[in-house]
């Protein structure tokens, strides 16, 4: 139900905020779990210690003063508790003025040592008022905690009698389940930590079970064990393209390759997914699959994220099997209107063997002639229904994914279902992983030095931002500013920057300029993430390093790991959060992406490493898939055995339950 509506009373201002943080239903509302809880423990002021997070009561003995310092208001003000003077200190809390003398608060902050406090929050309740667990939510600015404590209470009173049981009451009595209704209740109102336990086990399994539920029927409704005719081509002559490679493929990427091989000339179609680390060498086999595909008399498609990459894998292709004979071509927005329709004609009617692009290759105009495989790069990049759709340009068509973010293959075979999964682990020869240092401000000067000696060395440089321009909102570096004030910093090198807002023209220009070493230190964002492929850039400089996920910051170090020279990235960040810290020290500590990957589950869970987010399969809230493995198993095995038996009245509410949260993205019921 959407909360716009006016029996629940929640005001435009409210809603606009709530919908901030993506809260617009009242499932949203209900699955907008605290991330921690608040147990008020009180303490005497004697047994206070430095660093303590304490919870007292107090009385207000000297009138607020507040002054900015910066973008922060300052307020200070004094309290009695016991007989000890206490010296408060809180920040953009405006309103604090209004404070009275000999008023009573409950204030919570940090003990800093010689009677002073920085409060985190305070009220005007006495402390008997807050005894037992508070949820703590994730908030911007514009709502308060208690504000939003308050709306999911008044929601869920009015609406829990409408709650919908979707796990199986089978299921629910087999694993001693709370009904939802009183998982809800126990998560935001728990009246102790045994509740929240029990509650967050319930909404675990619930997540789990409609995960592997929803890519259950998505494996069911695309047909992935279609009957088809096996694609028969010469091995022979495949052979020969391996030969002709100018290294020797590792084992693992020849193994890949069988697997690929095998699902082609079997008489069921491919649903496969090759993961692999940085660097490792996925291009190379998806090249000899597509070539294999072309002497069975059939076209290949590959769709790639960005038109970099596109252009990149096209010349990677071309250039490994122009010399046989396979005609090659790449579409994408920035090609003139009358090239496209060259390619679009050549492709329908089989002269294009090979056709590379972006998601234009997705377009309703692109008709191909005999379509048998279609291959896909950084597979979490896509939605289900591009996918979909590109997979449905053919009869029967064999379906390859692609991922450079690798995750351990019990995970990823527990994960992706029914999806087989050939991993690449061993790396090429000669690629020396590169250096990483961590450095704690937003500022490189302490390594100016040895920045210095890489440009002087001829090499090139990239420099990372997590904005593109000044934002009130979103505290980081940006492209522009960066760009001028490194300028001055090196004015004996041209500085260039690259972002994802400017045209295809212009980014390919600035990307050939850098590639042909015209241009030696590029700011850009994210967008030189995947596949750019610089081999004299050694050196990256990565602003804001804590605003990136590991993984997205390995993808990121992979650009400087392309060539037998020793790389070097710093990691820049302002946070002194101990947790953060820990976070980035794991890309100092090693360059293997399993490791790092594993991480980045382990601390952030699986959206983003999976492709999950905005494609139509849920997401996991609570669920942990790296520490609820057991959890994870139970449910897919459950999963499965409820489609195997859609019929069962038990298993309807379910059913339709997946339906119903994923009918505006997803077509897994077609």
């Amino acid at each position: 139900m959407d909360l716009s509506d006016k029996k629940f009373k929640i005001t435009a201002k409210r809603l606009e905020t709530l919908h901030q943080l993506g809260i617009y239903t009242t499932d949203d509302l209900l699955m907008y779990y605290p991330y921690r809880y608040e147990e008020i423990i009180v303490s005497q002021f004697a047994d206070w210690k430095i660093k303590d997070k304490v919870w007292f009561e107090a009385e207000v003995v000297s009138l607020p003063k507040s002054w900015r310092k910066g973008r922060l208001m300052m307020t200070t003000f004094q309290v009695r508790v016991e007989d000890e003077i206490i010296n408060v200190t809180i920040f953009n809390r405006p309103w604090t003025k209004n404070l009275r003398l000999n008023q009573i608060l409950t204030i919570q902050g940090i003990y800093q040592g010689k009677s002073k406090v920085t409060a985190i929050s305070y009220d005007t309740k006495g402390i008997a008022e807050h005894v037992g667990i508070t949820p703590v939510y994730s908030i911007k600015e514009g709502i308060r905690q208690k504000t939003l404590q308050t709306i999911i209470q008044s929601v869920f009173s009015q609406i829990q009698d409408e709650i919908v049981d979707d796990i199986p009451s089978s299921l629910r009595a087999a694993y001693r389940l709370l009904p939802l209704k009183q998982a809800y209740r126990q998560i935001h109102m728990p009246n102790s930590q045994q509740e929240i336990q029990s509650a967050v086990r319930t909404l675990k399994y619930a997540e789990f079970l409609r995960y592997f539920t929803t890519i259950q029927l998505l494996h069911t409704s695309e047909g992935v064990r279609i009957v088809k005719q096996p694609k028969i081509f010469s091995s022979k002559k495949l052979d020969q393209a391996i030969h002709a490679l100018s290294f020797e493929m590792t084992i693992d990427q020849k193994e890949t390759l069988n697997h690929i091989l095998d699902d082609m000339g079997s008489t069921h179609t491919m649903y496969r997914l090759v993961q692999g680390d940085v660097g490792c060498g996925k291009t190379v086999v998806a090249t000899l699959a597509l070539y294999a595909c072309v002497l069975s008399g059939y076209q290949g498609a590959m769709l790639a994220p960005t038109e970099i990459l596109a252009r990149q894998h096209y010349e990677t292709v071309n250039g490994l099997l122009e010399q046989f004979h396979v005609k090659t071509e790449v579409i994408y927005a920035g090609l003139s209107s009358a090239k496209k329709k060259e390619i679009l004609e050549k492709v329908a009617s089989g002269q294009v063997d090979i056709l590379i692009g972006t998601h234009s290759i997705i377009q309703d105009s692109i008709a191909f002639h005999k379509l048998g495989l279609t291959i896909a790069d950084e597979q979490q990049r896509f939605g289900v229904n591009q996918r979909r759709a590109l997979k449905d340009k053919g009869n029967q068509v064999d379906f390859l994914l692609m991922s450079a973010t690798p995750i351990p293959r019990t995970l990823a075979s527990s994960l992706f279902g029914d999806m087989d999964v050939s991993t690449i682990e061993t790396m090429p020869k000669g690629r020396i992983a590169p250096i990483t240092s961590l450095i704690k401000e937003n500022s490189f000067r302490s390594v100016l030095p040895s920045v210095k000696e890489l440009l002087d060395a001829g090499r090139q440089l990239y420099v990372i931002c997590a904005a593109v321009d000044e934002n009130e909102e979103y505290h980081a570096r940006n492209v522009y500013d960066t760009t001028d004030s490194i300028q001055k910093l090196f004015p004996q090198y041209r500085v260039s920057y690259l972002h994802g807002r400017m045209s295809p023209e212009e980014k390919k220009s600035i990307m050939d300029a850098f590639a042909d070493n015209q241009i030696q230190i590029l700011v850009s964002t994210t967008v030189v993430e995947v596949g750019v492929n610089v081999v004299n850039a050694t050196g990256m400089i990565i602003y804001d390093a804590d605003k990136f996920g590991l993984s997205q910051l390995h993808q990121l170090r992979g650009r400087i790991q392309r060539s037998n020279q020793q790389g070097y990235c710093w990691l820049l960040t302002n946070s002194q959060e101990e947790k953060v810290t820990q976070r980035l020290e794991v890309l100092v500590k090693t360059n293997n992406g399993f490791e790092i990957s594993y991480e980045d589950l382990r601390l952030r869970g699986p959206g983003d490493i999976l492709g999950t987010r905005q494609s139509g399969v849920p997401d996991f809230i609570l669920g942990n898939i790296v520490e609820d493995t057991a959890m994870i198993n139970q449910a897919r095995k459950d999963a499965q055995m409820i489609i195997k038996s859609p019929d069962n009245p038990d298993y309807q509410i379910l059913i339709e339950s997946v339906h119903q949260r994923n009918a505006k993205n997803a077509v897994y019921t077609d």
